[in-house]
């Protein structure tokens, strides 16, 4: 975790967003992914995106998300790019959830 100018912790805030696709348009959701992914890559705060497909057959997707600040995810996510990004989604998921978080503690595996 990084600190503010202050020295205290700064937490980033974690988002995981759950929806499941409509069966037969995953190919649609994932073009749809792909321009939000592409959008979010240079918003500042944002550190990292990911997808992940179902191991099942539940068709439930899941993104998650991480951002420095809570403040910058909400700017992002409130804009109107984000809007009319996401608008489509209805096209091709029919439950969606979205979980918000503040990171107070992280571990990392060691690498080799």
């Amino acid at each position: 975790m990084g600190t503010n100018h202050q020295g205290r912790s700064a937490d980033k805030l974690g988002v995981v967003f759950a929806v499941r696709v409509i069966e037969g348009r995953e190919e649609g959701f994932l073009d749809l992914y792909e321009q939000l992914r592409k959008s979010v890559a240079g918003t500042p705060g944002h550190i990292v995106e990911r997808l992940g497909r179902p191991v099942d057959d539940s068709r439930q997707w899941v993104i998650t998300s991480e951002w420095q600040s809570a403040e910058q995810f909400f700017a992002w996510q409130q804009s109107e790019e984000h809007r009319e990004l996401v608008a489509p989604l209805r096209e091709f998921v029919d439950q969606r959830q979205s979980l918000r978080y503040r990171v107070v503690k992280e571990t990392r595996g060691v690498t080799s």
